[in-house]
């Protein structure tokens, strides 16, 4: 989607996914140590926010300045901080080795460009950091809860273990969820979720 889209949807006076984080996201941040995570396409801040709160150092990263004006009201409110960067994952060069953990909160890139990010982020992590993701799967496809409409820009077991293929796979699964995330996550949705380690 474009840095279009996105602006016009994050500037909607509601929050797009709700402010309360993912539950996945959230009994991740829940049942790991504290550190340095980084959160690529945060949008309005919610996980942000919520790992913070719990004592991590959040970087969070997105094309939209519609989504980090929220992020930052939403951060303000909660009392914390966030380090918010907007730019193009394509071009976002962070240091290597740097980042705990990486969360993938319904990310969803272009085929063209998948596999190159998701490498980057492979490298970004710290030996031993931890990837996580949840994402719509292929399943999701004509469903009208949310993801895009286009099939390769849903997931599947195969596309993961492809992608990270160099990670220790702690967990990968699909499964089909309820959700109640904001105005346009709304219904039952197929998702895919996986762990993995460096």
């Amino acid at each position: 989607m474009s840095t279009e889209f996105w602006d016009v949807r994050y500037s909607e006076s509601e929050y797009a996914y709700g402010t309360e984080p993912n539950l996945y996201f959230k009994s991740f941040i829940d049942s790991n140590s504290t550190g340095k995570i980084l959160l690529p396409g945060e949008g309005e801040g919610r996980n942000a926010v919520y790992a913070a709160l719990r004592g991590w150092e959040v970087y969070a990263v997105d094309q939209s300045k519609a989504g980090m004006y929220k992020a930052k009201k939403l951060a303000e409110i909660n009392n914390v901080n966030l380090d918010y960067q907007v730019q193009d994952l394509s071009s976002f060069e962070p240091v290597i080795d740097a980042y705990d953990a990486i969360a993938l909160i319904f990310l969803h890139l272009p085929p063209h460009a998948r596999e190159h990010i998701h490498q980057k982020f492979i490298r970004l992590l710290k030996p031993g950091g931890l990837l996580m993701i949840e994402a719509f799967s292929k399943a999701q496809l004509g469903r009208k809860t949310g993801g895009p409409p286009v099939l390769e820009m849903l997931y599947n077991e195969e596309v993961l273990r492809n992608d990270f293929s160099e990670l220790n796979i702690l967990e990968l699964y699909e499964t089909i969820e309820e959700y109640r995330e904001g105005p346009y996550h709304q219904g039952e949705a197929a998702v895919i979720r996986m762990v993995a380690r460096k």
